[in-house]
């Protein structure tokens, strides 16, 4: 079993417009509603690939139930979330039918109790004795303490449980230093954890921070990979124009699968770039297309970089 931790779960809402205007009315042609946060999605797409997943974290008020709801019509994700008395948050993401653009709107989450946080420790304690790996994703909701990633890395490495932390900002930087297995930053994340805007310097110095491999999301660039066994580069085949939301995502499932199967570094980067690109040309938002994908995986490339 995989175990995804999306302590700032959300109730994704994607709005499909003509066109978006500033200081304008718009009729909404389209409104889809899915259970959302990173590890969320990510769950979505391990279980899409076969991968026996449960989701853990947090969900409170009339917004949780319907996350919980709608998580229970994805098959193979067990629902294992804790529930606060805080209600869970929305994501609301307008998309530009005629560029193609995607504007997001995130609210903070509810506020976690020392009580509620307690009994989430509890609960990942016992998850992570089943558990083959675990991926560690997203924002922090508010009461939650910044250092709760390190000492959720800490606990997985203590029993022997890969760590794959995708965060952002303090909770990387501390998170970091507890030295999981991977970290995947996009690249505005890498600079803000390194200072660097060279991705290569800036990759390495994040693995010198602690983590035992870096794979550093570049957009339409593709991923950067340092790890023990080598330096890659991976890109899709062609550039690509979609709805990027949720792609990171794919890339962490693709990661987290390749980790638990065992596969080599460059597989495991082919998977990931194609999940992404996939679910970039998708018509609905963080989902991805089976066929494109397969095609994707036969033509993404893989080359080894310089140190």
């Amino acid at each position: 079993m995989i175990l995804t931790v999306t302590l700032n779960t959300a109730l994704d809402i994607t709005y499909r417009v003509r066109s978006l205007r500033p200081h304008a009315s718009h009729r909404v042609s389209e409104v889809t509603e899915r259970p959302g946060g990173k590890g969320l999605n990510v769950a979505r797409v391990l279980a899409a690939l076969g991968h026996e997943v449960t989701a853990t974290g947090f969900a409170g008020g009339g917004t949780g139930r319907a996350v919980r709801e709608r998580l229970a019509e994805t098959r193979g994700v067990v629902d294992a979330l804790v529930p606060v008395a805080g209600a869970t948050r929305r994501t609301v993401a307008v998309v530009d039918e005629l560029t193609g653009d995607t504007t997001q709107l995130n609210e903070p989450g509810p506020q976690i109790t020392p009580a509620e946080w307690a009994a989430f420790l509890g609960t990942y304690a016992d998850l992570l004795a089943g558990a083959s790996a675990v991926a560690l994703c997203g924002s922090l909701p508010p009461g939650v303490p910044v250092g709760a990633y390190a000492g959720l890395v800490r606990t997985a490495r203590t029993i022997g449980v890969p760590v794959l932390l995708d965060t952002s900002g303090e909770p990387l930087r501390r998170g970091v230093a507890a030295r999981p297995d991977i970290i995947k930053p996009n690249a505005e994340e890498l600079a803000e954890l390194t200072g660097s805007h060279e991705p290569l310097r800036a990759t390495q110095d994040a693995r010198r921070r602690g983590a035992h491999a870096v794979v550093a999301s570049l957009g339409p660039g593709g991923l950067l990979a340092v790890t023990p066994e080598g330096h890659w580069r991976a890109t899709p085949p062609a550039r690509t124009h979609g709805n990027p939301t949720g792609a990171g995502d794919s890339a962490v499932a693709g990661l987290l699968s390749g980790l638990v199967e065992q596969l080599p570094w460059p597989e495991r980067l082919s998977r990931a770039v194609a999940l992404s690109t996939a679910t970039v040309l998708s018509s609905t938002a963080g989902e991805f297309d089976r066929a494109v994908y397969s095609e994707l995986l036969e033509r993404a490339a893989v080359t080894p970089t310089a140190a």
